[in-house]
């Protein structure tokens, strides 16, 4: 990975980062939401953030490649996560109500070491007929599945850095919590490359749980063929 740095909302971290990973054939689904209805959801010392007035919620299923610590062999699989955008007052970042993976070992490391909410489900993504068929369910019997086919319809877009696209997807880093501490993990990766995307959903109840209003049925969609991502350890930001 060539690293650019011109585009990044703050500086690089000092210290060497500790992951890789890279992301594949992903689609951005997002819908505009109350504010009030996902601030709940939120640890108080969090601000949701909006553009124009709205919250937003994301959808974002995709496969991920050469997932491993530095040095060491990577592994892959898929991954499908339901998130909002947040700030701690510094750096703007994004938020997982839930994140679903095929691995269980990703899964126990992830919620381990980086305090996410990840949760083991049967997945698969699937090229066929130009088209990404992409299928979720998460296993222990709970309800949450998505099923759905998506593809690019437009080759790669500009994004200006006062649009909306780019508010939703330039962002450098996670929080995430454990009861008791708030922390914050630095990511990196290039400007996204983004296209935009038609969607055929077939099954979606991974947003059931938060009963948030959709201020709009028609969602905004861009795709991504790759992206090459590094990540930092966890810090501490407070205490909760």
């Amino acid at each position: 990975m060539k690293i650019s740095v011109d585009h990044r909302p703050w500086s690089l971290p000092s210290e060497p980062w500790m992951m890789r990973q890279t992301w594949r054939d992903l689609l951005f689904i997002h819908w505009p939401v109350p504010a009030n209805s996902l601030q709940k959801f939120i640890p108080e010392s969090l601000q949701l953030e909006t553009f124009n007035g709205n919250a937003w919620i994301g959808i974002v299923p995709f496969r991920m490649t050469d997932v491993g610590l530095r040095g060491l062999p990577g592994v892959s699989f898929n991954e499908l996560n339901v998130r909002t955008y947040v700030t701690d007052g510094n750096k703007s970042g994004v938020w997982f109500f839930s994140l679903d993976a095929e691995s269980l070992l990703a899964v126990r490391l992830a919620r381990w070491w980086y305090r996410l909410p990840y949760f083991h489900a049967n997945m698969s993504l699937i090229y066929k007929n130009g088209s990404y068929l992409y299928q979720n369910k998460r296993k222990n019997g709970e309800l949450e599945e998505f099923a759905a086919s998506y593809k690019p319809t437009s080759e790669i877009i500009k994004i200006l850095p006062q649009s909306l696209e780019y508010w939703l997807t330039e962002r450098y880093c996670l929080y995430s919590t454990d009861k008791k501490n708030l922390y914050r993990a630095e990511i990196h990766h290039n400007p996204w490359q983004l296209q935009q995307a038609s969607l055929s959903l077939k099954t979606n109840t991974m947003m059931q749980s938060l009963k948030v209003e959709l201020l709009s049925d028609k969602p905004l969609l861009h795709f991504s063929k790759k992206q090459e991502v590094i990540l930092w350890n966890i810090k501490k930001v407070s205490r909760l």
